[in-house]
């Protein structure tokens, strides 16, 4: 019985019958503001179902103890460490071929910088990795310098790389 009536007011607040007159369209526009302001309680007969179902759904994962169909937050996929690839146009262009298949290979999403004509940034990677001109392209795991192509292979296989990925 609530509901019948939950339903009519709702289709009498939203019908537009009546809203050329300003002495209807005043006091519907400020029902309307004002259930919208209580959290519609007057809504339609299929949000009303909605919102059961939605309630329901609840009951049951807090029963279940939110195991069900939907994945999850333990299972929801882990936030990787950004992985940024410094490198210098086309010196060792092979080594940083590598360095993208193999992180490729393992799904890991990286970034591509080109310090060729920022002397700014170069000279951090140099510093920060210390190591030469010669040795770019290097690779940083969020700012943890992991090194040329030999090094993040010694990373990989140590579990340092996945260690480091997963902000451990």
């Amino acid at each position: 019985m609530l509901d019948l009536v939950r339903t009519s007011l709702h289709r009498a607040l939203t019908t537009p019958a009546g809203d050329q007159f300003l002495p209807v369209r005043l006091p519907k526009d400020l029902a309307r503001r004002f259930n919208a302001l209580i959290g519609d309680p007057l809504c339609s007969k299929e949000e009303l179902e909605r919102r059961r179902a939605g309630r329901a759904k609840l009951e049951e994962l807090k029963k279940t103890g939110g195991s069900s169909t939907a994945t999850p937050a333990s299972a929801a996929p882990a936030v990787q460490a950004p992985v940024m690839i410094y490198f210098e146009k086309d010196r060792n262009a092979r080594m940083l071929g590598r360095i993208q298949e193999m992180l490729d290979a393992k799904s890991v999403t990286y970034t591509l910088l080109d310090v060729a004509g920022d002397a700014t940034a170069r000279d951090f990677v140099l510093r920060e990795a210390k190591c030469k001109d010669d040795d770019l392209p290097i690779v940083f795991v969020a700012s943890t310098v992991v090194g040329g192509y030999n090094e993040l292979v010694d990373w990989d296989v140590s579990g340092r790389l996945a260690d480091a990925l997963a902000g451990r």
